[in-house]
């Protein structure tokens, strides 16, 4: 299915494109004529999923190749653990998906609204000191290239281009399907508490790496930091969730209602931030409850903001997250948004905001109707100096000069997109920014 294209905006509303045409492929059949038909038309062809990028990484100001319609469940082996999904299969989809066959992802961050093409290749991952982003379960995939071919990606076929294919920034071609290797399904015990800034930061290192799962949030003028804790448990050692009304008041709330509206005020009224972010950790109390995976990674977020997050080698995290507060304090900014932290453990995709080392995340946010750029580019000076790397799907100002400092294998990554892609069929502005031309 094809139309001529409107307007399309990503959810943050801060990227926008008119693209020349739209295409909805429901067949992988359909995907490869789209980039036929492009290739003849002298255009450049982009897959979306759904908007989640902050950076205009899924723009496509030619053909864009809406892939909602290409999903679900392909195949199951249950002997290895492995399912292979079509690419616009969203994640909050595959709870239902797998449960029949009491598998479970390994690991997720805490939004479910991507499809899991688009999570994969732009490096989405969740906390755990132990475990690797979305990419690194990628154990097969397929790609439609610049020619309408199909090329299979898999520990036996075409081995060598898996480093780069598994987070592949959409740049080397359209995923049409992805192998992921699951787990049996989990539950998880999640412990949630407020805790002194200072003596988080000091048990980072080892908090980071010995339970399943930490993260922590930090809200600006405040000496408090939110820990969340989460313990792998098998799945019959039985459930004890949040209560329906419970989950509702803190997840919905106050973590959306309430929050929406301290947000609005404070870009009218900022002297009202601080004391705001002092009464929102004072409300957040002690809690604890255990259930299914899914349901304690996610959290439901309805208030729009920009993110930008950086990756550090894991050692740098508390000298840079002290850094930033002391900057916040020294330009008077009056800051809304929590900081967030968390961590993954070391893996070997090329472009993998955590290859060859084990690595922590500083995640900075702010409101969607105030302007980021002072904060973040501030923000993003000490990340830099700290050895950081830009999350591919978040806001940042790096280009591929700097960012081929920070890879080693970047040039490798070069190579295999041109050998796969020559002519640039799959580029925009922003691949241009961070791979070069």
């Amino acid at each position: 299915m094809s139309a001529s294209g409107g307007v399309w905006t990503n959810w943050a509303r801060n990227q926008s494109v008119r693209p020349v045409r739209v295409e909805r492929p429901r067949s992988v059949g359909a995907v490869q004529r789209a980039v036929v038909s492009a290739g003849k038309a002298g255009l450049r062809i982009k897959a979306v999923g759904s908007g989640h990028s902050f950076s205009a990484i899924a723009v496509a100001g030619g053909v864009q190749l809406d892939l909602l319609d290409l999903a679900g469940l392909i195949s199951v082996d249950p002997v290895l653990g492995r399912v292979t999904l079509a690419a616009g299969t969203r994640l909050f989809e595959l709870p239902r998906l797998l449960e029949p066959h009491g598998l479970a992802l390994a690991n997720m961050g805490d939004v479910d609204r991507q499809t899991i093409s688009g999570a994969t290749s732009t490096g989405t991952h969740g906390t755990g000191g132990r475990f690797g982003g979305l990419a690194t379960q990628i154990t097969a995939l397929t790609l439609v290239t610049g020619d309408g071919t199909l090329l299979r990606v898999s520990e036996t076929e075409n081995a060598e281009l898996l480093p780069a294919a598994r987070l592949g920034l959409g740049a080397l071609g359209i995923l049409v399907d992805l192998t992921l290797q699951c787990v049996p399904a989990y539950l998880l015990r999640a412990v949630e508490a407020a805790e002194p800034l200072e003596e988080v930061l000091d048990t980072y290192l080892d908090r980071s790496e010995n339970p399943d799962h930490f993260e922590f949030y930090w809200f600006p003028h405040t000496d408090t930091a939110l820990t969340k804790t989460n313990t792998r448990l098998p799945a019959d050692a039985g459930r004890s969730p949040l209560g329906r009304v419970s989950r509702w008041v803190d997840d919905e709330l106050l973590a959306n209602g309430a929050y929406r509206a301290i947000c609005a005020l404070g870009r009218l009224a900022p002297r009202a931030v601080p004391p705001f972010n002092r009464l929102a950790t004072r409300l957040s109390g002690r809690r604890e409850f255990t259930d299914v995976s899914n349901r304690v990674f996610v959290t439901r977020r309805t208030v729009r903001f920009r993110e930008m997050e950086y990756a550090l080698p894991r050692e740098q995290v508390p000298a840079a997250l002290r850094e930033v507060r002391a900057l916040i304090e020294e330009r008077g900014w009056r800051i809304s948004f929590p900081i967030e932290v968390r961590s993954a453990a070391a893996d070997d995709l090329w472009l993998s905001t955590a290859s060859g080392r084990d690595t922590g995340y500083i995640a900075v946010h702010r409101y969607f109707r105030e302007d980021p750029a002072e904060y973040f580019d501030a923000v993003e000076a000490i990340m830099r100096a700290h050895d950081g790397r830009p999350h591919w799907g978040k806001l940042h100002d790096r280009d591929a000069d700097s960012l081929r400092q920070s890879y080693p294998h970047f040039d490798d990554f070069l190579s295999v997109r041109d050998r796969l892609d020559p002519e640039r069929r799959f580029s925009n502005s922003y691949l241009e920014r961070v791979l070069g031309r």
